[in-house]
């Protein structure tokens, strides 16, 4: 009884193996998500391109993941997922090859998308693998490894983009995937468990893609169009953005009819451990990508510090979200999700509330602490409410959950970019003078928006269990 106990309270080390290789993967692909950012205006002057056309390099990545991600859990299920798991690394890795060596700015978009479909896979794959190996008894805890990538990667990305753009040219940001991706294949195909296809695997819902991809991808688009115009005015953007909504209600009945069969069965809603981490997942979505347009800008506009430099003001947010992270998985394991959810929840909100404070004076340290507390707060939140999603769903539902999970993460993240850009935009636009004092006030309304984001994902964490996974019966 004792050693059983050990061995649910410790993971054993084949666990701990399988979630570090796939976290090799994960990383790379979320780190690039992010890497990039920084680099645009270089990439605008190295290949002769203007704003609106470089900026597509970033803009069509979004659009590949949000294509392909509800792909997943039908590949995961026909292949098996060490098999897609690996293909979709050696993709990634040799398009990031392809994107370094990119003659002008049509080349490079081109093979940013294809980058994308590569990179979309990755996350929701090592998710499905991984809740797999591990069991709903250790569920929150092997979560945290997937999770830390998803965390840190946006924080890190900016700065060693920086660094790479300032000592060393800008293909390095894409060069520095080759080898990692490499090491990740090598490691993938000797460590990760070999998992057969499903026998009875339905067939491909090609119906329901063709509503659901571009559904995403013309609201991904609106949203982003609106991000860079600083309005939703725009014909083009909301034009789009009710094309991809009508589309996605359109997905929506046809899935109801359609039941398990659809691409993403819309009756995983129907439990309530599942709703409220969905909403959960978006709306710090929303807030994750929001505030880390926000917090980069306010240091360079107001404060004038360089791009490297506010890349590494935010490096406090990712020791916060380090620290968080193996301990809420011991506690989701112990006493459920819900109290830790909430209260990584409440964490984020108070972080946004400090922040609606800022102005063009604020200590250095008074931030770094903000940032601290919002770190605890992500580190807290994000893998335990999407551990407790999986809870009440068979196994067999573990993929298509996941392509939910991270389909509404994604949203929500392209969501919050675009809406505190337009917002900040127009606070901007109707200030008199551009002084520190006139911009800080600025971006401290804007705070106000990403601090109610925070609360929608209090109330839906009252939803999620607040009990400890069951153990199984181990005749079953």
């Amino acid at each position: 009884m004792r050693a059983e106990q050990a061995s649910e309270e410790h993971l054993d080390p084949q666990l701990i193996r399988l979630g570090l290789v796939v976290v090799v993967g994960v990383f790379m692909s979320m780190l690039d998500t992010t890497i990039v950012n920084v680099a645009l205006r270089t990439l605008g002057h190295e290949l002769d391109a203007g704003l609106p056309t470089i900026q597509w390099v970033v803009t069509g990545y979004l659009l590949a993941l949000a294509v392909v991600i509800p792909t997943t859990g039908w590949l995961t299920e026909r292949f098996g997922g060490k098999q897609v798991f690996i293909l979709a690394t050696a993709a990634f890795t040799f398009t990031s090859g392809l994107c370094a060596v990119a003659w002008n700015a049509n080349s490079l978009i081109a093979f940013r998308i294809i980058q994308g479909t590569a990179g979309a896979l990755l996350m929701p794959v090592a998710q499905t693998i991984l809740a797999r190996a591990a069991g709903p008894e250790r569920m929150g805890r092997v979560m945290m490894v997937v999770g830390v990538p998803a965390m840190l990667a946006p924080i890190l990305g900016p700065v060693l983009g920086g660094v790479l753009i300032d000592n060393v040219s800008w293909r390095w940001i894409f060069l520095i995937n080759v080898p990692v991706g490499v090491l990740s294949v090598l490691l993938s195909m000797r460590l990760l468990p070999t998992d057969t296809a499903s026998k009875e695997v339905q067939p491909f819902d090609f119906r329901g893609l063709t509503l659901l991809g571009p559904g995403l991808a013309l609201l991904v688009y609106g949203l982003s169009q609106a991000g860079k115009d600083g309005s939703f005015a725009p014909a083009e953007v909301w034009l789009t953005m009710l094309g991809g909504i009508a589309l996605m209600a359109l997905f929506a009945w046809y899935a109801l009819g359609r039941g398990e069969q659809a691409l993403i069965p819309l009756g995983y809603f129907r439990d309530r451990t599942f709703t409220g981490a969905s909403v959960v997942a978006l709306s710090l979505g929303i807030t994750i990508f929001g505030v880390m347009l926000l917090i980069p800008l306010y240091y360079q506009q107001v404060r004038s510090e360089s791009a490297l430099m506010a890349g590494l003001l935010m490096a406090p947010q990712g020791f916060g979200t380090a620290l968080a992270m193996p301990i809420a998985g011991r506690l989701t394991d112990a006493y459920g999700p819900r109290r830790v959810v909430l209260v990584g929840s409440i964490l984020t909100t108070l972080s946004a509330l400090a922040l609606t404070q800022v102005s063009g004076t604020t200590s250095y340290w008074l931030l770094a602490g903000a940032l601290v507390v919002r770190g605890l707060g992500f580190g807290a939140t994000m893998m335990p409410a999407m551990a407790a999603g999986y809870r009440n769903l068979a196994s067999t539902a573990a993929g298509h959950a996941s392509s939910v999970l991270q389909i509404l993460s994604r949203i929500g993240g392209t969501l919050g970019a675009a809406l505190m850009a337009v917002i900040l935009a127009q606070h901007i636009a109707t200030t008199t003078d551009h002084t520190p004092a006139a911009l800080s006030n600025a971006y401290a309304t804007t705070f106000w928006w990403a601090a109610a984001a925070n609360a929608v994902g209090i109330a839906f964490a009252l939803l999620l269990p607040n009990t400890p996974p069951a153990r199984p019966d181990k005749d079953a």
